[in-house]
Order: C-alpha cells, then structure tokens, then sequence
C-alpha cells in the first residue's frame, strides 16, 4: 500500500470519528483558497492589464496601431516610439529636473512632517487638538480650493509689510521653486498632512520608557530625538519619503503654479498631445493612423515617466513593506 494511500485512509478513518466534520472542513479550506486566488488574480489583472496594454503599444510600428488582428503582441517590433517620444518630451533633461527636484522637495518635505509629527505624538502644548485638528483639514480639503489665495499670497508676497517698506512693492515669487519650498517646511506642501498623521501614529506606539531611560542617562530632547528615535524611525520615514517622492514626480497642481519655467517630466508629458499633434501633421501620416499613433506615443511617454519610480520601489520594497507591517494604525 502506497504512502498517499495510507494518508487517505488515514484520513477517512479521522473523518468518521469526527461524523464528517473534518470533510467539511477541508472542503471549507479548499473552496476558500480557490475563491480567494481567483479574487487576488482578477484584482492583480486589473492592475496590470492596463501597464501592459502601454508597453505592447510602446514597441507597435504604425501599421501595427490599425491593425485588427494584432491585440497584444506587435508584428513589427520597434523602439522608434521611444526615441519619438524622448525627443518630444526632452526627456532627458526632464528626467534630471525632476529627479533634482523630487529629491528636494521629499527631503524637506518629511524632515518637517518628522519634527511636527514627534511634537504631536510626545507633547502637550496650547490648543494641541485644535491644530491636529488642521492637519486632519489639510488632509481632507484638496489644495484646489486654495489655489487662488496661494497665487495671490506669492505674487504679492510681502510678509508684514517688509518689502514694500524696501523696495516700494511686493515681491513676485511665482515661477520660482522658492514658495513651494516654503510650503513644505511649513507642512502646507503636497500630502504634508498624511505624513504628519502617519509619523504620529509611529511615535505614539513607541513605549516612552525608552525616552525616560535616555533621559536618565543625560541625554537631552534633543539629543534623545536624533539618537534614539529618529532611528527606530526609518522604516515609516522610508515609506513616508517614497510617497512624497512618487507624488511630487507626477505632481501637476504644483508644477504648473510655481515650477512652470522648468522642464519637468509631468508638464511634458501634459503638453506631449500637443507636440505630437504638430508632429502628426508635419510627418503626414495618415488620418486613420493618428488617433491609434498619437495614443502608442502617449503611452510610451507615460511608461518612460514610470520606469524610474519602479526601478525605486524594486529596491526600496524592503524597507516600505517593513514599515507597513510596524506602524498600524492605532488611536
């Protein structure tokens, strides 16, 4: 008699002193493991499917791009979509420009939620739950409905009254990276909020009896901020620093209010329908093939913005998972 016999019998002979109930529950078990692989693979499809459609789009020629009977896989491979849509879109230049600034504007951006963050979760100051209540607000309230009085606040910028006493008119600082840089050490930068929240709730599950021991040992606030918590810190600052990275690196309401004078792969790959449009025309390409080419061009410049952000988070995936399964939300 074979083992997985043996294993089977042993099974049924279980399965009758427990009057089917093991049967049951094993049947149980395998019909929730299929259902819940079909659900996990129909949401993973619709998630990928998607990304996949732009990268067979990417390597078409264009009489692929009409062709009926091609659905994914282009006859005639090519890269010259790449190179069109690299051209068009002064990638390279784009891509270092945004590179720059995301850097940047990440760095300041959760060095300021981290402070604010640590002071919400450890401190009691004035009015505390009124502020905390403005960082839920800043949250909630989408940055549309200030835009107006950011625009106007920084192209009459004049903080009480200073340049107009010097130079007998405010200063204009629209066009410049220096508002947006403000904003972010103010907390009033792009999903400030959402960092802020995500920082406190680490800080809160610290035991404080870590604190009070380097208290004990003669270290300051100071010093024990920057020595004891700010490394236990990493994995959420790592987390929180790859979502403002990967936001500011698709940013549109932004870029368009105060970096419009730079060349940044979100404002190219905006205005790339419209360069691609002249292209169309000046190249003659045929009228049935420019909707089909226009669309393979746009989807190439849209992977060419997203490869670098995946290049990121295949190296990163360690410390971001890591910080998920560590900083659960609790009040």
């Amino acid at each position: 008699m074979s083992k997985r016999q043996k294993k089977w019998q042993a099974f049924m002979e279980r399965n009758r002193k427990s009057n089917g109930y093991l049967m049951r529950k094993t049947l149980f078990n395998i019909g929730y493991k299929f259902c819940r692989a079909v659900l996990i693979f129909g949401l993973c499809f619709l998630i990928i499917q998607p990304l996949i459609n732009k990268i067979s789009l990417s390597f078409m020629e264009q009489q692929d791009l009409y062709d009926s009977t091609i659905v994914n896989i282009p006859r005639h491979f090519s890269t010259e979509n790449y190179k069109l849509s690299s051209e068009l879109m002064d990638y390279w230049k784009a891509l270092g420009t945004t590179a720059y600034i995301s850097l940047f504007v990440s760095i300041l951006q959760v060095g300021a939620a981290t402070l604010v963050g640590y002071g919400f979760a450890r401190y009691k100051f004035p009015l505390k739950n009124f502020w905390f209540f403005m960082v839920i607000l800043v949250i909630i309230v989408p940055p549309q409905t200030i835009m107006t009085s950011l625009y106007l606040n920084f192209t009459y910028f004049d903080p009480l009254g200073i340049f107009s006493l010097i130079t007998g008119k405010p200063l204009n600082m629209i066009n410049t990276i220096i508002p947006y840089l403000l904003l972010c050490i103010g907390c009033m930068g792009l999903k400030s909020g959402l960092y802020i929240y995500l920082i406190r709730q680490f800080f809160r599950n610290v035991p404080k009896d870590i604190e009070e021991a380097a208290y004990v040992d003669g270290c300051g606030k100071f010093k024990t901020f920057y020595r004891i918590m700010l490394p236990d810190a990493k994995p959420i600052i790592t987390s929180c620093f790859l979502f403002a990275f990967v936001w500011q690196w698709t940013d549109k309401f932004y870029t368009q209010m105060f970096l419009r004078k730079y060349t940044l792969l979100s404002t190219k790959l905006n205005g790339l329908a419209g360069s691609l449009d002249a292209f169309v025309k000046g190249a003659g390409i045929a009228e049935k093939a420019e909707q089909a080419y226009s669309s393979a061009i746009i989807a190439t410049g849209t992977l060419m913005t997203i490869i670098p952000l995946l290049v990121i988070y295949v190296f990163a995936q360690k410390g971001f998972v890591e910080s998920l399964s560590q900083s659960g939300i609790k009040m």
